[in-house]
């Protein structure tokens, strides 16, 4: 196959795996990837307004709408991976107890200050506090978080007391603890997947990329940036 070139938009949340992924491609087929990333709702807007690539990674959350205004092709569509919503506090301050609706409810409650995103998981997080019935009161003590920031380093930094984000986007922070998961029935699954472009020329390429993505050796990297492989 003829070594080509592909342009790639990715939500940050994949990015720990993806800078350990697109090079060991780049080596084993010769093929070029030129990645971008950032945010979730920020790429949709891109996209939405005339923003041409190749390939799109991200949660279902960003590629459905993309795909229902005909810039991504749905038959295209392969998930490759699941991401779940975690908790974090600054290392070395009490931990709270978050193992129940009811405790974690306490614990959001007795924080000063809390930070999340406007991606899959703070999508999501705005759904448990609306079943929790303190949408209100957590939305009113929110730290959003930089631009390019990762929620972690909020609290890291001392503005927030509890960072809610995905697993994967919260163990690259140094100077946090990660909390036990979400209670079950409040969790929910973000499935990772990567779509190609309605216009794209390189749909062989993506193909390719996108079958690796799936392959036992990204599985390894996938688990250790903590992203479960599908």
């Amino acid at each position: 196959m003829k070594q080509s070139e592909i342009d790639v938009f990715s939500t940050i949340s994949a990015k720990e795996a993806l800078i350990e992924l697109v090079p060991e491609f780049e080596h084993a087929t010769g093929h070029t990837v030129n990645i971008t990333y950032a945010g979730g709702s920020g790429l949709t807007q891109q996209i939405l307004a005339g923003k041409q690539g190749d390939l799109f990674i991200g949660p279902e959350e960003f590629s459905d709408p993309l795909i229902k205004q005909g810039k991504l092709r749905a038959d295209s569509r392969k998930a490759f991976a699941r991401s779940s919503t975690g908790l974090a506090v600054r290392a070395g301050v009490p931990k709270p107890d978050i193992s129940t609706p009811e405790k974690l409810k306490s614990a959001l409650l007795a924080a000063g200050a809390v930070s999340y995103s406007t991606g899959a998981s703070g999508m999501h997080f705005v759904k448990v506090l609306e079943k929790l019935g303190i949408a209100d009161v957590v939305t009113a003590k929110r730290v959003a978080p930089q631009a390019g920031e990762l929620v972690g380093a909020v609290v890291v930094r001392g503005a927030a007391d509890i960072a809610v984000q995905q697993i994967s986007e919260l163990l690259p922070v140094l100077g946090i603890v990660i909390l036990d998961p979400l209670p079950a029935e409040l969790q929910q699954t973000i499935i990772y997947g990567a779509t190609a472009f309605e216009q794209s020329s390189q749909l062989e390429t993506a193909r390719v990329f996108v079958n690796f993505l799936r392959s036992e050796a990204a599985r390894l990297v996938l688990r250790k940036k903590g992203l479960e492989p599908v």
